[in-house]
């Protein structure tokens, strides 16, 4: 009788409250809420990849408009950590301490990412598409994570294989930020150099706050480098490209997709970056394809804040999320975060407005095949007034 009525009566306390049983017993989630976070940089010197997270929060807000997922709207906590990892770390423990949050989304950087990859694993918290394209990710994989962002490993690998076998570059220098995002590509890009026989010239480090870079641009001048790979900031990748021009070094400098933005780029390097190579994951921003025109109306124009620009990094910040909403989708009403990460394993072919995402069961000895989304990029070159020229279809390339 003690038991009977101990139900009894909760059952009577959920039904007042407006909870379910499940929601209860799930962090985050209400009868009418989904709890979701994210970091990304709104100051400091990343902090033109800060547009990641604004993108998302207006995304979420459209969704919130059109009736939110399964009955419940989207509650979206952001915060800034400047890209500095131990405010990441603290401003996630809070949140995910204080707040109670179901599941984070996005989240900008591979140093801040690694701050809290373990702890938000350890408390079986859902992670999908950290803004970065860390082998951390995958190598080893946790059940609980989702990356959407293809490899700084595969962008490295082709924009090397571009640079050697169809432009005929000898002589390749590498400038990498000083930490494992940067790192990530050093590697690559050694791994594929050596596939052709070769060896980078120059490895010159960048650190964060780096601002003068004439001793790099120095040292990479001084190697003789006739392709420069840049695996920086923006704004370090302005500066070099800039410093270079008024150094009269003047190699093929070719970069990743984290300053592939380029009418930003040429915004801040004021026309200087214009011939750079770069890789990217998503459409272009000009692109009439049904979906890119939808989130250009319905996310941009409705929702972005006056002066919020239209660009890859903003709508990256839809991008990276467009699997977890399509797997909050299909989690259905009765939401847990079990149930979340069997709805992940179950998006096949999916594609939103980047390239082709896929996951499979939860294999703790290929996180290549069960937790990479994003597995192909393609090359573009930066053209008069920040256009981009295709160089390439959607290329894929295999990791290890």
């Amino acid at each position: 009788m003690k038991k009977t009525g101990y139900w009894f009566l909760a059952a009577m306390v959920a039904m007042v409250f407006g909870f379910t049983f499940n929601a209860m017993a799930e962090e985050g989630i209400t009868d009418t809420e989904i709890h979701l976070g994210q970091w990304g940089p709104q100051t400091g010197p990343a902090a033109p990849w800060g547009s990641v997270a604004r993108g998302t929060g207006d995304y979420f807000k459209m969704i919130n408009a059109a009736g939110g997922i399964n009955g419940r709207k989207i509650v979206y906590h952001m915060f800034d950590d400047a890209y500095n990892p131990a405010k990441t770390k603290a401003g996630v423990k809070e949140l995910q301490e204080g707040t109670g949050i179901f599941a984070w989304a996005c989240g900008v950087g591979t140093s801040p990412g690694l701050a809290v990859r373990d702890y938000l694993n350890e408390r079986k918290v859902p992670w999908v598409g950290p803004a970065a394209g860390s082998m951390h990710w995958i190598d080893p994989p946790s059940k609980y994570l989702f990356p959407v962002y293809p490899l700084y490993y595969i962008e490295a690998k082709i924009l090397v294989r571009y640079g050697v076998a169809n432009m005929g570059f000898k002589r390749v220098a590498v400038a990498y930020l000083n930490d494992d995002y940067g790192k990530n590509g050093l590697t690559a890009a050694r791994k594929e150099l050596l596939a052709h026989g070769l060896k980078p010239v120059a490895e010159v480090p960048v650190e964060l706050r780096d601002q003068d870079v004439k001793p790099h641009v120095m040292k990479l001048r001084q190697s003789k480098a006739d392709m420069v790979l840049l695996w920086v900031t923006p704004g370090h990748a302005a500066r070099l490209v800039g410093t270079s021009k008024a150094m009269k070094f003047a190699p093929q400098f070719m970069t990743v997709s984290t300053c592939s933005d380029f009418p930003l780029m040429m915004h801040i390097t004021k026309g200087l970056f214009k011939g750079v190579i770069a890789t990217t994951f998503g459409e272009l921003p000009d692109s009439t394809s049904p979906l890119m025109l939808k989130y250009k109306i319905d996310v941009h124009s409705q929702f972005a804040a006056k002066g919020e620009r239209w660009g890859l990094f903003y709508y990256a910040g839809i991008l990276f999320v467009e699997p977890l909403v399509e797997g909050l989708k299909r989690a259905g009403r009765d939401l847990t975060s079990e149930g979340l990460v069997s709805a992940m394993e179950s998006i096949k072919g999916f594609r939103g407005i980047g390239g082709e995402i896929s996951y499979d069961a939860f294999n703790p000895n290929n996180g290549y095949a069960s937790r990479q989304g994003m597995k192909e990029v393609f090359m573009i070159e930066c053209l008069e007034g920040g256009k981009s020229k295709k160089l390439s279809d959607w290329v894929k390339v295999q990791y290890p």
